[in-house]
């Protein structure tokens, strides 16, 4: 019988993207003067205010005031108007010292025997549903609002868009799990304030969703995925109605509050930390990422259709507690899901140390994943400038999205005789 999934994403402007987005600017300033860091730093913003807190070891100093003014002028929030602006809003830091008990746990002898930063569980998903291993509504979520903060600061075909923005997308799958159809797309967007009647404003606001942000976002797409844009879509447009006041004005944001966005949209499942403002050691991040690295490369190998893995980690403990892989039926190997786990260790370092060397975690590349997701992006090197209250620049080429490399697939083919 077909069902129905959905996915949701927000944009840079939400709020609590705005907060992802200061906690992981500081985190790559942090790294680019002094790659050991070790960081925790959390973010509240609200009307006219941001808020820094947490703990941080670091033989660099930063203008945490001066980083935070120039992530929020970057994401659009530059107008008085919006009641939140990188130059007037006032930037509040209860930065503090990393404990020395947590600290203790992690710092070895030996790099190589770096203990986790933490305990917990984390997972990495893949799915032959899209090119890139990601599920399909959470996709095309991110895509949309991907394209919508591009036709903002266009700002030519819709010239009336503010920043916070949210979209939904529900797919119509088949009885094979295939994606069918899309069934219905909801975007609410942020608005300048119309003349207008609120039906005009409205239907305005609906027409240019449906007439010129949809079509801009299909011609992003392969053919076959085209095909799902059928003319019975359901479109929710701002179904609320006006959406003047929004941003950190209308809704107070934290970091790490919209971590099924980051990850994959409600499929698979999710260990329950948080990644933004958090250095490598903490495996919340580091060990999310390398589960992904891990589903990918099995997914791209031929070893099944759609894979779940699972590690869990003791706070200062070397080696994980455990690696348990999910096919869900779809394996094309002659093994069971528990040796494919057995598989995946042999293959795979899973310590924290080795985790942080493979994927080069230890770069400043943490900004460009705290808004429109972390799994799935585009593997690139892309150059980097920074710069110390004193005047030290330094400028660096940095790897984004390591995690999203297909660099394993041949030692997993070998492993598993594919």
């Amino acid at each position: 019988m077909s069902y129905f999934f959905t996915s949701e994403s927000v944009s840079e402007g939400h709020p609590d993207k705005v907060a992802d987005q200061i906690s992981d600017a500081l985190i790559d300033n942090f790294l680019a003067f002094d790659p050991e860091s070790k960081v925790a730093c959390e973010t509240l913003v609200t009307t006219g205010q941001v808020i820094l807190a947490g703990e941080v070891k670091s033989n660099t100093y930063l203008d945490v005031q001066k980083i935070a003014r120039e992530v929020v002028n970057k994401i659009g929030y530059t107008k008085s108007e919006y009641m939140f602006d990188g130059n007037s809003c006032g930037v509040l830091s209860a930065i503090h010292e990393q404990s020395e008990d947590i600290n203790r746990g992690v710092d070895r002898a030996t790099k190589e025997e770096q203990g986790a930063g933490d305990q917990g569980m984390m997972f990495g998903y893949a799915t032959k549903e899209t090119e890139n291993l990601m599920p399909l509504a959470l996709d095309l979520s991110h895509l949309m609002l991907i394209e919508l903060a591009a036709l903002r600061r266009e700002n030519e075909d819709i010239t009336y868009l503010r920043p916070d923005a949210k979209s939904q997308v529900t797919i119509e799958y088949d009885d094979n799990n295939v994606p069918s159809r899309v069934e219905a797309i909801v975007i609410s967007t942020q608005h300048d304030d119309f003349d207008e009647r609120d039906e005009v404003m409205l239907a305005k606001i609906r027409k240019d969703i449906v007439e010129i942000l949809i079509p801009r976002v299909k011609s992003k797409l392969k053919p076959e995925i085209q095909a799902l844009f059928g003319d019975d879509i359901k479109y929710h447009i701002n179904p609320t109605g006006k959406f003047v006041i929004g941003g950190p004005h209308g809704d107070t944001g934290l970091t790490g509050r919209k971590i099924i966005v980051d990850t994959y949209g409600g499929k698979g499942a999710h260990g329950g930390g948080a990644f933004s403002g958090k250095d490598p050691s903490k495996v919340d991040r580091s060990a999310a990422y390398a589960t992904r690295h891990v589903a990918k490369n099995l997914v791209a190998a031929g070893v099944a259709d759609e894979i779940l893995v699972q590690v869990s980690y003791a706070i200062g403990v070397v080696e994980p507690m455990g690696i348990f892989v999910d096919t869900y039926g779809t394996a094309k190997v002659d093994l069971s899901d528990g040796e494919i786990a057995e598989k995946v260790k042999e293959v795979f370092d899973m310590r924290p140390a080795a985790i942080e060397s493979r994927l080069k975690l230890r770069t400043p590349m943490y900004s460009e994943t705290a808004a429109y997701g972390h799994m799935g992006r585009k593997n690139e090197t892309v150059s980097k400038t920074f710069t110390t209250p004193n005047g030290e620049t330094k400028t660096l080429d940095v790897e984004l999205f390591t995690w999203e490399k297909l660099d394993y697939v041949d030692k997993v083919k070998t492993a598993f005789g594919l």
